[in-house]
């Protein structure tokens, strides 16, 4: 073991310990004929393993009070989901992922947002995942990629549905599901998971729903054992998804499928099948199935004081996430200088490199930068709607502005502390050039929104669908979750 793992593993070891000391709230799974064998693996030798420490970490999560910026930048994230959720129901890949699960059948324990049904918790998770990110609404972690959100979120919608919980029960998972699907990545490295054509996004979303189903079932150590590794199963997700035309694959890459997956698992240990307790653990583990040069210890590293769920970034335009700083920083310029289709000539956006593949040339509206762009110049702004809308791509006017953009790779803007910064420089009629640098876009933890610009991103997307009484309601609901005593009672707000 290395030298900087060593102090951290005492630490992490010493946590463990106390963590195990304390009690579990609500039901829980036990498997009869292991409750010896996990007895002799809590104390013995295997107990130091990665699998070990995570399972024994997620079995106390459900109980494990958090930190009240936590709780908030949770609620703010769930919040932001369920805008993303409702607004995806209304679009093509949620819309077709309703009809898909409608055709199931399935036991009604888990509502399909936006309709009247209601169907397995699997077959739940999956559509409202896909609602999730019908669009480029729901979050992103700027380092790992992954957007936990989309996934994290409609799956322990459907398990506290399912199971009755409450609000803060809902909450603590979802937070654990945050930094399942972000560790996950960070163990296997980012940039080595990319290099081997897989999708980040994909392989994240799967111990995203992981952590928040397994917190809610209330599974005990060797269950969530057995749940990870039938997780580990199926990880999965190939950066073929960028030619993608349409999102709906897309939609089912970065957060359906995963969220299936994870409930799946969960559900599946549920019922009493068993697994392999050490997945990512020795021969054959998970780590080094998919990385050349994996950090397992990442897996635990800062487990209960580090909290991905405070780290993504909340989008504030419905867009691919590589354009939220370009577009921040063209506006500002728009501003500071009165910038109009008339007296611009060029505008040379620069972004990340490895930006430069996803929104670089797109068909589709709102993940092409310089289609947005030049948008934002010509309109002032960038609408849901405006964002989303095919016939604008055609539209002359707009044709006209993106003829003057251009979009650069800049190798400088590799910035591992800021991923996802943007320099435009704009080119006027008279000569002179004027540059803004975005290096946090407004909605990054560095740059965050305020619970009022949450909610008011919240309310424009959900309105349309719920109707202003209802989204108030949701949202009032939403912002207060801690307090709720059955997540059954959002029912009613979410349903056609």
């Amino acid at each position: 073991m290395s030298e900087r793992h060593r102090p951290q593993r005492r630490r992490l070891l010493q946590s463990a310990g106390a963590l195990a000391a304390l009690s579990l709230g609500g039901s829980r799974l036990v498997f009869a004929a292991d409750e010896s064998a996990s007895e002799a693996a809590s104390t013995g030798a295997d107990s130091e393993h990665i699998t070990a420490q995570l399972a024994r970490y997620m079995a106390q999560a459900r109980t494990m009070p958090l930190p009240a910026p936590v709780v908030l930048a949770c609620k703010h994230r769930i919040l932001d989901t369920f805008g993303a959720m409702v607004s995806g129901s209304r679009m093509r890949p949620g819309m077709l992922a309703a009809k898909y699960v409608g055709t199931l059948g399935g036991a009604p324990q888990a509502t399909v947002i936006g309709t009247h049904v209601r169907t397995s918790i699997v077959n739940a998770a999956l559509a409202n995942a896909m609602c999730a990110h019908s669009d480029e609404t729901d979050d992103f972690e700027p380092v790992t990629k992954a957007h936990p959100g989309s996934s994290v979120v409609p799956s322990a919608l459907a398990m506290a549905e399912h199971g009755a919980q409450s609000g803060e029960t809902m909450i603590r998972a979802v937070t654990l599901g945050y930094d399942l699907a972000c560790r996950l990545l960070m163990a296997l490295g980012p940039d080595l998971v990319r290099g081997s054509h897989r999708s980040a996004e994909g392989t994240a979303s799967t111990f995203g729903a992981l952590g928040a189903a397994s917190a809610l079932a209330g599974l005990d150590e060797t269950a969530m054992r057995y749940a990870i590794s039938y997780s580990a199963q199926q990880v999965s997700g190939l950066w073929s998804w960028v030619k993608d035309k349409d999102h709906i694959e897309k939609a089912f890459d970065f957060a359906g499928m995963g969220a299936r997956n994870g409930v799946m698992a969960v559900s599946m240990v549920q019922s009493g099948m068993t697994g392999v307790r050490d997945v990512l653990d020795g021969t054959h583990n998970l780590f080094i199935a998919l990385s050349t040069q994996p950090d397992p210890h990442a897996m635990i590293d800062g487990l209960g004081s580090r909290f991905y769920v405070t780290e993504t970034a909340i989008k504030t335009y419905s867009v691919g996430y590589p354009i939220q700083s370009p577009l921040d920083a063209l506006l500002a310029l728009r501003k500071q200088y009165g910038l109009t289709p008339d007296n611009v000539s060029r505008i040379v956006v620069r972004i990340p490199p490895d930006a430069e593949g996803i929104v670089g040339d797109s068909a589709m509206p709102d993940v092409n930068c310089q289609h947005l762009v030049a948008l934002a110049l010509a309109k002032g702004a960038v609408s849901f709607r405006d964002s989303h809308d095919v016939a604008l791509m055609r539209d002359p006017a707009i044709l006209k502005e993106r003829a003057k953009v251009t979009v650069q790779p800049d190798p400088a803007l590799h910035d591992p502390a800021a991923p996802r910064g943007a320099k435009v420089q704009v080119t006027l009629t008279d000569g002179r050039t004027v540059e803004h640098f975005t290096r946090f876009a407004p909605g990054t933890k560095e740059n965050p929104l305020s619970s009022e610009a949450v909610a008011a991103k919240a309310r424009d997307l959900m309105a349309p669908v719920l109707g202003a009484a209802r989204t108030a309601a949701l949202i009032e609901k939403i912002e207060h979750l801690e307090t709720l005593r059955d997540v059954r009672e959002l029912r009613p707000l979410l349903t056609a």
